[in-house]
């Protein structure tokens, strides 16, 4: 991705966030240089990777599979010193992307249709071999458990939320003719190192062409500190 592309991205996203009134906490607000200022205080979020996403899975596809996303908050499975035991993230997902198919390991996760258009989700159980299987699925929505058969169409209207245990495919795309969706999730420490298993082999971070300076860091981008 060119960084134009992600800094028009961000920007995009913080505009969405602001029309919800969906506040955020003063560190993402940081520039480039002001980050280079920040000392051992703000330790936590560079280890935990907390801030800005954008994500094209290593494909170069943004508008097709890609997704923006903060992590507001998070622990650390691989370093003591943090010890929560949760996350949260909210995401945005334009028309046409998709968030391609995928399940956990350990981490369970509520995915909160926050407003926008409609989020559209397929689940299938883990089979032999980490193979998609063609066994019913069972639902968690709000309270209500139900049976849909492997691959079904779920719809989340905003407001609604699914629960999503480990060992459960899963991928999503907003409903055509209706823009965007602004996506939360609230779920156990997420740990993307290892601990997401795509059903197809593919990337994490884009690859940047750096064609202008950067807007906001993304999370794997933050200096050393002073």
């Amino acid at each position: 991705m060119k960084r134009s592309e992600i800094n028009a991205v961000i920007k995009d996203f913080e505009g969405l966030l602001e029309k919800h009134q969906f506040a955020l906490p003063p560190f993402l607000g940081f520039t480039p240089d002001e980050w280079k200022e920040k000392g051992e205080e703000y330790q936590e979020i560079k280890d935990n990777a907390l801030g800005w996403d954008v994500t094209d899975y290593g494909l170069g596809d943004f508008d097709k599979v890609g997704l923006t996303l903060i992590t507001l908050r998070n622990g650390n499975v691989g370093n003591p010193e943090y010890t929560k035991t949760y996350a949260e993230k909210i995401m945005m997902l334009r028309e046409g992307q998709l968030s391609p198919n995928h399940f956990h390991w350990k981490k369970m996760e509520d995915i909160i249709n926050r407003g926008g258009g409609n989020v559209v989700f397929h689940l299938w159980n883990v089979g032999e071999n980490e193979s998609l299987a063609d066994t019913d699925v069972a639902v968690f929505r709000d309270g209500r458990k139900y049976m849909v058969p492997a691959g079904s169409e779920i719809i989340l209207k905003p407001g609604e939320s699914l629960t999503l245990y480990p060992y459960t495919y899963h991928d999503f795309s907003v409903e055509p003719g209706t823009g965007y969706a602004l996506i939360g999730e609230v779920s156990m420490c997420n740990d993307d190192n290892s601990d997401n298993r795509f059903y197809e082999s593919i990337g994490r971070f884009p690859t940047i062409e750096e064609d202008e300076p950067p807007y906001r860091l993304l999370c794997n981008e933050y200096p050393e500190g002073k």
